[in-house]
């Protein structure tokens, strides 16, 4: 395995088997193997042998990799190989902090989680088994931040998040601006979920209606155009937050009987009904082609 010595470093702090001390007591070629091998055995016994050489083969020459998670995990005693989870978080505290305990499992195996905060009432709201007023579904973003810094992946960098809103929440202007200040959530990457009739809105110049998820019912209007420019200032300032078409990506669900699809992964690479989750893979392209990749015309 032909690599630089910038990779195998990143390799030795983040891939390669340690033991009880810290040290690294595999090489770059031997993690290979172990992948290889864990990935092979799911095929038949006569199958085995040649998916074990094969897929070795690729990796070896840098044609593909797979994410992290396994790379690192896989023939491990943590067989978690998937890089990206979506959560769902519903209206109680025992689903909020469930949730919260969820994602520090996937983050200790390697994982990104991504979440909606959609369904959690919004700021002031009653709280009827209380008798008290919600805080909102933004100051759960704390305990949220917080336990990315104290939950690193399996030792090897932080964890990676991203929560995300309806456009329709009253809360929604808090949540655009929650990043305003670049040190605080600094663990998250936040989007707004962008609906058709919003869009509509803007559009024309007119206010939408505010939903309260608790009972779906209105909650006052807003000019669209107001909530535009905030996004489009925030998106300025440091990229946050970013958008998702949410209408337009369940439009497109492959299986809405199962569900709507709420949320996106850390890095917004797919789309995810509650639970789901993704295995990511990197194609090396420069070794696919021949020629020189800069002057390359595709679509000759």
């Amino acid at each position: 395995m032909q690599i630089t010595e910038n990779a195998k470093k990143v390799l030795e702090n983040r891939i390669l088997r340690k033991d009880e001390e810290g040290n690294v007591i595999e090489t770059p070629e031997e993690m290979l193997v172990r992948v290889a091998r864990a990935i092979a055995d799911n095929e038949t016994e006569f199958d085995k042998f040649d998916w074990k050489e094969e897929f070795y083969d690729i990796m070896d020459n840098l044609y593909f990799l797979p994410n992290s998670p396994c790379l690192a995990n896989a023939g491990t005693a943590m067989p978690q190989l998937q890089a990206c989870f979506v959560l769902p978080i519903d209206d109680s505290m025992e689903s909020i902090f469930g949730t919260l305990a969820d994602m520090a499992k996937v983050f200790k195996s390697g994982g990104g989680v991504g979440f909606s905060l959609s369904r959690l009432r919004p700021k002031g709201d009653i709280v009827k088994t209380t008798g008290g007023y919600s805080s909102g579904p933004v100051s759960f973003l704390e305990p949220y931040n917080a336990a990315i810094n104290a939950v690193k992946q399996g030792g090897r960098r932080k964890g990676a998040g991203l929560a995300c809103i309806r456009v329709d929440h009253p809360d929604i202007l808090e949540f655009i601006e929650c990043k305003k200040d670049n040190d605080k959530f600094n663990n998250f990457n936040i989007s707004v979920a962008i609906t058709d009739t919003f869009m509509q809105a803007v559009k024309n110049d007119e206010p939408f209606y505010l939903f309260n998820p608790r009972n779906g019912e209105a909650q006052g209007l807003i000019q669209a155009r107001e909530v535009w420019v905030k996004l489009v200032e925030g998106a300025w300032q440091n990229g946050e937050p970013g958008i998702l078409f949410i209408d337009k990506i369940n439009e497109h669900n492959p299986t809405p009987e199962l569900g709507e699809i709420e949320s996106v992964n850390a890095c917004s690479e797919f789309h995810g009904l509650p639970y789901e989750s993704c295995n990511l893979g990197s194609i090396n392209l420069a070794k696919m082609v021949k020629g020189d990749l800069l002057t390359l015309n595709v679509f000759e």
